[in-house]
C-alpha cells in the first residue's frame, strides 16, 4: 500500500514520493515536513488546536508507515500584531512574546503534543534571512525603497500557482495596502523599516526586521537542511498570501521547487461562525480544556477529514464523549474477563481485515473519519467475538490482541490518552450494569427518589448518568 495525498499545489490525489533518493542513506524514506507554527501575540486557540493536532497525527502516521520524519513548526516572534499587542498592553514587545511562547507551550503539553523536531523562532534566524533578501535582490526579484525592500511579484511568472488566480485577477480581488515605495501594489515587503518604538536589526539597508513571508521560507529550508520540501503544511487560510510568497521567494534562489506536496486544513468556526473576540466566542485551548477532556477534543477533530471545515459545537463534543466511551466498555469487558492470555496468541481474521481496512483509509489522505468508523467496527467485532467466540482456541489471547490493536492504533497514531488501566479500577461491569439496569426499571416505574438513589451510588463509584431523549447514558467522571 502506498500513502495518496491531495497536493493543493497540482489539485490531484498523488503517491507519496519523498525527495530523497531511493539509493540514498535513509533509502528514499526521509520525509522533511514544516508546518507554519502561531505568531505569539496571543493565547492559542481551538482552531490553532487543530491545526497543532491534525499534523501531529500526519506526522505519527508516516511514522508508523516507517518514514523518517524530520518535523519543523516555526515560532514567529517578530511581528506586527504583537507589536500592536504590546503597545495595547504596554507591556515591553519581550515581554508579549515570553509569555505567550510559554502559554503556547503549556498548551500544548496540555493537548498531549509533543514538541517538533525543530522549533525555530524568527527573531534567532535573521542573519540568513538577510542573507535570502540579498540574494533576491541580486537576482532581480528584489529592490530596496528608503530602507524597505520589496519582493517584484511580476518577476515571478508563476506567481499565483498555488491560489489558483492570475495577477490580474488577485489586483480586482485583494484590498491592498497602498505604498509609495512599491513599484506595484502586489509587491510585498521583505525588510520592513523599524520605527523608534519598534524592535529592530540592524541590515545593509538599515535598522528594521524582516517580513512575515520571508521567515517561513528561510528558515523552513535551514532547518530541515534541504532545498525541496517535502510536505508543507499549514491552514487554508494562509494559502493566498502567505504560501504563494514562501514560493515566490525560495525558487528564485535555489532554483528548484519549494515544496513537492503542500497540504491545507480547513478552518474552524464556533456553531456556524467564524471565530472572533468581537462576537463572543473566542475559545482558548485553556477554556476548552476546563469543559471537555483532551481526548474528547482530539476525538471532535478526528470526526472530519482535516482538509474540511468544522464547527464546534456542544452536540459535537457530545457525540465525541460517547465515542470515548466506546472504548471504555470495550476496556472495561477485557480488563474483568480475568483469563490470563496465552504466549501465542493467534490473530482471528476479523483483526486483520479492520487493521487493513483502517491502514487503507489512513493512507488516503489521511482520512481519519474513515478510519475512526473501520477502528470502531473493530471495536464492535471485538465485543461480539468476546460473548460468542469463547469456544475458540486461544479465546483470551485473541481477545487480548484485539484490544491492544485497538489501543496501539488510537495511542501510537492519535495521540489518544486511553488507558486500559482506569478501565480496570472502574466498579466490575456486572455490579455496573446491574445498577444501570435496576435505575431504568425505577424510571420506568417513576419510582424517581430510586432513581436517584441509584444515580448518586453510581456516582460515588466514579460513573456518571445522564438522562437523555434516547434513555440513560453513562460516563467516566
Amino acid at each position: 500500500m502506498t500513502i495518496r495525498i491531495v497536493n493543493s499545489l497540482t489539485r490531484k490525489k498523488e503517491e507519496l514520493v519523498p525527495a530523497s533518493p531511493p539509493g540514498g542513506p535513509c533509502g528514499g524514506k526521509t520525509i522533511r515536513m514544516y508546518s507554519c507554527g502561531v505568531t505569539v501575540y496571543d493565547r492559542c486557540h481551538i482552531g490553532h488546536a487543530r491545526s497543532l493536532y491534525i499534523f501531529e497525527v500526519i506526522r505519527r502516521y508516516l511514522k508508523y508507515r516507517g518514514y523518517d520524519v524530520r518535523f519543523a513548526r516555526n515560532i514567529t516572534d517578530v511581528d506586527d500584531k504583537i507589536i500592536n499587542k504590546a503597545r495595547e498592553t504596554g507591556k515591553r514587545f519581550e515581554e508579549v512574546v515570553a509569555e505567550n511562547i510559554a502559554a503556547y507551550q503549556a498548551d500544548l503539553k496540555s493537548l498531549g503534543i509533543p514538541p517538533a523536531d525543530v522549533e525555530p523562532r524568527a527573531t534567532e534566524n535573521i542573519p540568513e534571512m538577510i542573507k535570502d533578501i540579498q540574494g533576491l535582490i541580486q537576482k532581480g526579484f528584489a529592490y530596496p525603497a528608503d530602507g524597505e525592500v520589496y519582493y517584484d511579484v511580476r518577476k515571478f511568472r508563476e506567481y499565483g500557482r498555488l491560489s489558483g488566480q492570475s495577477v490580474d485577477k488577485m489586483m480586482e480581488a485583494v484590498r491592498i495596502e497602498q505604498d509609495e515605495k512599491k513599484k506595484d501594489p502586489l509587491d510585498f515587503a521583505l525588510w520592513k523599516k523599524s520605527k523608534e518604538d519598534e524592535p529592530f536589526w540592524e541590515s545593509p539597508w538599515g535598522r528594521g526586521r524582516p517580513g512575515w513571508h520571508i521567515e517561513c521560507s528561510c528558515m523552513s529550508l535551514k532547518h530541515l537542511q534541504c532545498e525541496t520540501l517535502d510536505i508543507h503544511a499549514g491552514g487554508r487560510d494562509l494559502i493566498f498570501p502567505h504560501h504563494e510568497n514562501e514560493i515566490a521567494q525560495a525558487e528564485p534562489l535555489t532554483g528548484k521547487p519549494f515544496a513537492k506536496y503542500w497540504i491545507h486544513h480547513g478552518l474552524l468556526t464556533i456553531q456556524g461562525q467564524k471565530m472572533a473576540k468581537s462576537l463572543g466566542n473566542f475559545i482558548t485551548v485553556q477554556d476548552a480544556l476546563k469543559k471537555y477532556s483532551v481526548d474528547q477534543l482530539k476525538m471532535f477533530f478526528l470526526s472530519s477529514h482535516y482538509a474540511s471545515p468544522i464547527d464546534f459545537t456542544p452536540d459535537k463534543m457530545e457525540e465525541a464523549r460517547r465515542a470515548l466511551q466506546r472504548f471504555e466498555v470495550l476496556f472495561t469487558r477485557v480488563s474483568r474477563m480475568n483469563i490470563p492470555p496465552t504466549q501465542e496468541a493467534q490473530e482471528m481474521d476479523f483483526i486483520g481485515e479492520h487493521l487493513e481496512k483502517f491502514l487503507e483509509a489512513m493512507d488516503d489522505d489521511f482520512n481519519t473519519p474513515r478510519a475512526m468508523g473501520h477502528l470502531f467496527d473493530l471495536v464492535t467485532a471485538t465485543n461480539k467475538f468476546i460473548d460468542a467466540g469463547q469456544d475458540k482456541r486461544d479465546y483470551a489471547g485473541i481477545v487480548e490482541e484485539a484490544a491492544a490493536t485497538v489501543t496501539r492504533l488510537c495511542t501510537d497514531i492519535f495521540g489518544l490518552s486511553l488507558s486500559r488501566a482506569a478501565a480496570a479500577a472502574g466498579p466490575k461491569e456486572e455490579e455496573m450494569e446491574g445498577l444501570l439496569k435496576q435505575r431504568e426499571q425505577a424510571r420506568a416505574k417513576k419510582d424517581f427518589k430510586r432513581s436517584d438513589k441509584i444515580r448518586d451510588a453510581l456516582k460515588e463509584k466514579g460513573i456518571i448518568v445522564e438522562d437523555t431523549k434516547d434513555g440513560q447514558v453513562w460516563r467516566r467522571a
